[in-house]
């Protein structure tokens, strides 16, 4: 790679020796020409580039080629313009033309192939960029070549979900939340991978300190995507209270809305026709009597007396002092007293059955509130101490059927109670 000229690109008076910043990608010259080499051109010339670039690149068993076997290969690509590709891949060091007159990829180029290989592996799955950094994560860890600047990236992707799923829960949208919370199962997986490698990488005690300093922001970020599933569902739980059921078809404001998601510009446009007009003028809805009765007030003077009038009423006696209201809780009272005496695991369903679909979705919310632990909750009244039963409440994202008491189908999951610690023996014994 020839010397790069950036004077017409910094400001007056700074040289490339000024920005330190430039000084790792000035000696990596030959990495960065290779890939400029490779994906300078169009779309058309880049992508026979990379087909032939790969293609030489997978056959492991023989890796050098005879000029009339790649010719053999790639009968499908027209002569000249394969030719064309391999002179400028042997030009720019990506492909090797030996001694003996066979083709062999450089170490350039097979670094290449393997860095497109594995972006390729990953762009197939959902949200791959997660996946991509972790996997470079491990890598260099495995090497011992791990550096604060890979660390950023991978704190900087974790601070970009969290704002994501953030934004989704104050949008108020069931679908974003909805969507948000399975793009967050999805990176559940790289999550827990990336939290085994930050375990090893800060048990080792001879780690660099801005390492450990962006391993340790890298974990906090990491324990707010943990906490985020608990605030999706008590998100979804506060809609679920919102929500409208047309008349008893058992159709929701929901599976309205997502119907109507499904449906392109012009089906909706169809359904616009007729169902919105305009308003008649309100002058037009007044007959000659409703004209003739406003008409008589408004000669008799009687609005002008009205108006006028500014005594103030008559004196009366206090009423007798009303107990102010307070909320009705004997449900929870009651729901509290039935958990309590819990001596083994229930099915969620059990448990929040009887009575209709009100009370079980208030006492669906009840627990949700309770699987956020005890801190969530107020110190004192009945709603805290409804916080402070030793049970453990566990969700999962599988719907199963119910099919009574107004109940089609919920959300799968258990309660359970917490075995408390054993008393310590007494002293005197």
């Amino acid at each position: 790679m020839t010397d790069i000229d950036l004077t017409a690109f910094l400001a007056d008076g700074v040289t490339a020796d000024d920005v330190p910043e430039l000084g790792p990608l000035m000696a990596a010259r030959g990495i960065v020409g290779t890939f400029i080499s490779l994906f300078r051109g169009s779309d058309a010339e880049v992508l026979l580039r990379l087909l032939v670039l790969r293609e030489i690149g997978q056959e492991s068993e023989a890796p050098r080629w005879t000029p009339e076997t790649l010719r053999r290969r790639f009968a499908y690509l027209d002569p000249v313009k394969l030719e064309t590709v391999l002179k400028r891949l042997r030009d720019h060091d990506l492909l090797a033309f030996a001694d003996d007159g066979l083709y062999h990829l450089s170490d350039l180029g097979r670094n290449a192939v393997a860095a497109l290989g594995m972006l390729l592996q990953f762009s197939a799955e959902e949200d791959a960029e997660l996946g991509f950094l972790t996997a470079q994560l491990a890598g260099l860890s495995a090497t011992g070549n791990i550096t604060p600047e890979a660390l950023s990236h991978l704190l900087s992707k974790l601070n970009d979900l969290t704002w994501h799923f953030e934004e989704a829960i104050a949008s108020g949208s069931e679908f974003r939340i909805v969507t948000a919370r399975s793009r967050l199962k999805a990176n559940g997986r790289w999550i827990e991978r990336g939290t085994t490698l930050l375990r090893e990488l800060l048990a080792d005690p001879e780690v660099d300190f801005e390492i450990a300093r962006v391993a340790q922001r890298i974990g906090l970020a990491q324990s707010r995507l943990a906490r985020v599933d608990a605030a999706f569902q008590r998100a979804l739980n506060k809609i679920e209270t919102q929500r409208v059921t047309l008349g008893g078809s058992g159709i929701s404001s929901s599976d309205v809305a997502a119907w109507l998601r499904q449906q392109d510009a012009s089906r909706l446009a169809e359904l616009v026709v007729g169902a919105l007009d305009a308003s008649p003028a309100p002058a037009l809805l007044a007959g000659g009597h409703e004209l003739l009765d406003r008409a008589e007030a408004a000669l008799s003077g009687q609005n002008q007396q009205t108006a006028l009038d500014t005594s103030l009423p008559a004196a009366e006696n206090t009423p007798p002092s009303i107990a102010p209201e307070h909320e009705d809780l004997r449900l929870l009272e009651h729901f509290g007293a039935r958990l309590g005496k819990l001596q083994t695991a229930v099915p969620l369903q059990q448990m929040i059955g009887g009575g209709g679909f009100a009370p079980a979705s208030y006492r669906l919310s009840l627990l949700a509130l309770l699987a956020d632990g005890e801190d969530a909750s107020p110190a004192d009244g009945p709603i805290g101490a409804f916080m402070r039963l030793p049970l453990t409440v566990s969700f999962s994202d599988r719907l199963i059927e119910v099919n009574e008491d107004e109940i089609a189908l919920i959300t799968a999951g258990e309660v359970c109670p917490t075995l408390s610690p054993s008393p310590a023996p007494d002293a005197e014994q």
